[in-house]
């Protein structure tokens, strides 16, 4: 029986986007602008030149940006010799869950609570359910922020006080800060999931623990993060594969997005290079007829958010070339799809995902254009691929 691996490139977007005005990000196209940026030398840091990806390239990632936003990427020119296109979400959201969601098959039906970016963020009601729990008398933050730049404002006082920092962001999340020592990473873990019922209610996405160690002036946050996400609500196609009783198995977070379900096995790691050593070890070892979903979350938290264009392209190159040694392991049979949840424009103005096409790209499917897609065809793509009925509304273009 054959294997699909769908491979997600956590927020690499391909731009064209046609509701992305709407969310204030017109223009925004995070291949295309680092492509651009390297053949103009401003990603000289830690590499040098014009973009180079092989691989990925190979299988079409340079026609699936021109197919999304018309733009010409340089160095990404080749002839496809995978099949390739371009996906549009409808889900009302450039966020992890509702990409990951629509992906696997089940747009998100609602529209997600935002906290304004305003100073309190939260309503008084949260901030005193958040106090109770932790069992103090007051947090830190309370605002939107940048994750490692809240930390290291804030994580001073933290110390010395002991309260959660607790901050937000343009998507639907609370995320909660304490030092793992100081504060405990059990105790904030305990928190994060007691308060979860309460913000999932209000339609917010997701609670996220951030701990973090160190002394003050070299805070520095761990690989122990955990996502506490909102039941998806409607079976994906991870609870298709494991009704069916195919094995499934989860790489990097995709047990938090999808709030376990339908997932028989996870495989962390401390960071991507961890995460892809778990892809290769599958490549070699999961079962006939297993799914394999995966997420590289680095390109988004280390270089996206921080608006990091070089390491951002360091991040692509050294993906590419694993994934050139992953494509030689698989099986006869086998399909690998690559593809994002969403954009996060190293270059485009704020610290935000970014609304934006995405990538498909088809290892072990022939060659030739998929052409404009949804994101949930990839889903109904996987299923006929292994022979599941789809668990939406997608066409398959396998």
């Amino acid at each position: 029986m054959p294997r699909a691996f769908l491979i997600v490139m956590d927020s690499v977007g391909c731009g064209g986007a046609p509701d992305a005005a709407a969310f204030g990000d017109a223009g925004a196209n995070t291949l295309g602008h680092i492509a651009l940026a390297c053949a103009e030398g401003r990603a000289d840091q830690g590499r040098a030149g014009p973009l180079r990806l092989p691989t990925l390239d190979g299988l079409g990632l340079g026609a699936a940006i021109r197919l999304a936003s018309g733009a010409r990427a340089p160095g990404l020119g080749a002839a496809p010799q995978g099949r390739w296109g371009a996906a549009t979400e409808v889900s009302k959201g450039k966020d992890t869950p509702s990409g990951h969601w629509e992906l696997a098959g089940v747009p998100v039906p609602w529209d997600w609570h935002f906290f304004p970016d305003t100073h309190p963020a939260f309503p008084d009601s949260l901030t005193a359910e958040i106090c109770r729990l932790a069992g103090t008398d007051g947090i830190l933050g309370n605002c939107h922020a940048s994750g490692t730049a809240i930390i290291e404002d804030l994580g001073a006082a933290h110390l010395r006080t002991g309260w959660p920092i607790c901050y937000t962001s343009a998507d639907s999340v609370l995320q909660i800060a304490a030092h793992e020592e100081r504060f405990g990473l059990d105790r904030l873990l305990a928190l994060c999931a007691a308060l979860a019922p309460t913000v999932h209610a209000m339609r917010v996405g997701r609670v996220i623990a951030r701990p973090f160690t160190g002394p003050e002036g070299a805070f520095a946050r761990t690989p122990n993060r955990r996502d506490f996400a909102i039941v998806p609500p409607a079976p994906t196609l991870l609870d298709v594969a494991a009704g069916a009783g195919r094995a499934t198995h989860a790489v990097g977070k995709i047990g938090d997005i999808f709030s376990h379900r339908g997932i028989g096995r996870l495989h962390k790691g401390r960071d991507d290079a961890a995460l892809f050593d778990q892809l290769d070890a599958l490549a070699e070892t999961a079962e006939d007829g297993a799914l394999i979903f995966a997420n590289f979350v680095e390109f988004d938290t280390l270089y996206g958010h921080r608006r990091d264009v070089a390491g951002y392209a360091r991040h692509l190159e050294w993906f590419d070339a694993r994934a050139g040694a992953f494509l030689a392991r698989l099986r006869t049979g086998d399909v690998a799809i690559f593809t994002a949840d969403h954009g996060n424009d190293p270059t485009f103005r704020g610290t935000e995902h970014t609304r934006e096409r995405v990538p498909v790209l088809v290892a072990g499917a022939g060659v030739g254009e998929i052409g404009l897609c949804g994101f949930a065809d990839v889903a109904a793509s996987v299923s006929a691929h292994l022979g599941l009925l789809s668990p939406g509304p997608g066409r398959s273009f396998l």
